[in-house]
C-alpha cells in the first residue's frame, strides 16, 4: 500500500497494482533525462502543464524504479493503464503532486 506521506502513489498498470515513488535517485534520473540543472528547474518543467508521451514513460518508469521495481522504460512504454493516455496522465499528475506538492 502506498504511503502518501513518503510521496508514494498507487497505480494499476497492465492490471497489476504498483507503488511509485520519486526518490532522490529517481529525481536525479529525471534531471539527467530532461536536461534540468536542479530540482527547481525540474519542478518548473513539470509545472508548465505540457506532457509528452515520452515524458510520461520516463516519469512513470522513474517512479516504479524509485519504489524498487526492476523495470526499464521500454517495458513501461508497452504497459497499459485504465483510461488509456488520460489514465497515464492521471498517474503522472498524482506522482508529481505527491513529490512536489500542488504547484507541480
Amino acid at each position: 500500500m502506498a504511503n502518501r506521506i513518503r510521496g508514494e502513489v498507487e497505480a494499476v498498470l497492465d492490471g497489476q497494482r504498483h507503488v511509485l515513488c520519486l526518490t532522490l535517485g529517481a529525481l536525479a534520473e529525471l534531471e539527467a533525462a530532461f536536461g534540468a540543472e536542479d530540482l527547481s528547474a525540474l519542478a518548473a518543467r513539470f509545472g508548465a502543464g505540457r506532457l509528452a508521451a515520452r515524458d510520461a514513460i520516463r516519469i512513470i518508469g522513474a517512479g516504479l524504479r524509485g519504489a524498487g521495481a526492476d523495470i526499464d522504460d521500454d517495458a513501461v512504454a508497452a504497459m497499459r493503464a485504465e483510461g488509456g493516455a488520460a489514465g497515464f496522465a492521471r498517474i503522472v499528475a498524482h506522482l508529481l503532486t505527491a513529490t512536489f506538492g500542488e504547484a507541480a
